[in-house]
């Protein structure tokens, strides 16, 4: 008989709100835990807490999606879910679960000139977590666990991805890493050193051009968080991908490595600058001209441009200072508000 899962959230008595899984048969254990703060998570430091919504699941797959979506949700989104919102608990309930690749089946992939992320025997859910977050900011999608230490799925992993939940949710486990990589023509495994193996040696440049310029797939292969990969898994790869770095300090964490590689990679892509649609154009003429000619009368009556031989050279200087920034609109109002105080101040007995 399947075991069925509870997705549960918690009211803390800070007022901020605790979700989390269970097995159905464990619930009430669980939620005493949380009341009598032994459990060393979130709840621990904020007592009280209150049950104030749960739900049943199938299986812990979907138990764990459903609470990962749930993080990822605003307060107000929430406090609608708790009051009843049935489209949102809709939602939680169609969330597809991570999958698990038997031995012997052939993973589900991107496109082909994404290259595949390997994670080969992660220790920890937050690092799966933020490799993945580092994967999306650059346009990446698929990632593939081989023998998480933790299994999977990881609540640890959902926080600290930070929205990047797309990711997480289309995650394939695999027992060996030539399983994850058996559909790839072009491996590539990340390491600081060869490891007495010999293979041809690239940067995440060299590495990314060629996964664009190469037909069949590519994976790039990161090793555990303490030792990286051994030599057997070394041995996998068609080619060895070191960061060029420091050789007095020559130490990556994970999510650095795949961000690294991740961007080298995007670079073939057109992604946008996210400040780019943020950035104001400049001012029409009309409004510099009006904030200047009210800063040149301001300092025409405090005598600035005397001597009248030097008056036209200190205006074209003044002009130049000013129109130099290409101020936008909101700027330039800033500014004319600024000198409109200024004169108040000066009028004030």
């Amino acid at each position: 008989m399947t075991q069925g899962f509870i997705t549960y959230m918690l009211r803390c008595g800070d007022g901020s709100y605790y979700v989390g899984h269970a097995e159905q048969s464990e619930l009430e254990l669980k939620l005493s835990q949380h009341h009598a703060g032994t459990l060393d998570e979130y709840t621990a430091t904020r007592q009280p807490v209150a049950l104030v919504w749960s739900a049943p699941f199938g299986d812990r797959d979907a138990a764990f999606a459903a609470e990962r979506r749930l993080k990822g949700w605003t307060r107000a989104k929430r406090e609608a879910l708790i009051a009843g919102d049935e489209t949102l608990a809709a939602q939680l309930k169609t969330m597809a679960p991570i999958s698990r690749v038997a031995p012997g089946q052939t993973a589900v992939a991107a496109p082909l000139n994404q290259p595949v992320i390997v994670l080969v025997r992660p220790q920890l859910g937050e690092n799966i977590g933020k490799a993945a977050r580092a994967m999306l900011n650059f346009g990446l999608s698929e990632i593939r666990l081989v023998a998480p230490r933790d299994g999977w799925p990881n609540p640890s992993a959902g926080p600290t991805a930070a929205g990047a939940n797309v990711v997480l949710e289309k995650a394939q486990v695999f027992d060996t890493l030539a399983e994850a990589v058996a559909d790839c023509a072009h491996v590539y495994a990340t390491t600081v050193r060869k490891r007495g193996v010999t293979k041809p040696v690239v940067t995440p440049e060299q590495a990314a051009q060629a996964i664009h310029r190469e037909p069949g797939r590519s994976a790039l292969v990161f090793g555990p968080e303490r030792s990286g990969l051994d030599s057997d898994d070394v041995a996998l790869a068609r080619a060895i991908l070191t960061v060029p770095i420091n050789p007095e300090f020559a130490s990556l964490n994970l999510a650095q490595a795949v961000i690294l590689c991740a961007y080298e990679w995007s670079k073939g892509l057109t992604l946008v600058q996210p400040t780019a649609e943020e950035i104001l154009p400049p001012a029409p003429q009309a409004e510099l001209e009006g904030m200047i000619g009210q800063l040149v009368a301001m300092l025409e009556q405090r005598d600035y441009f005397k001597p009248d031989i030097r008056s036209d050279v200190t205006m074209r200087t003044l002009r130049s200072i000013l129109t130099k920034p290409a101020w936008n609109y909101l700027e330039v109002r800033t500014l004319r508000g600024v000198l409109s105080a200024l004169r108040r101040g000066e009028n004030r007995p």
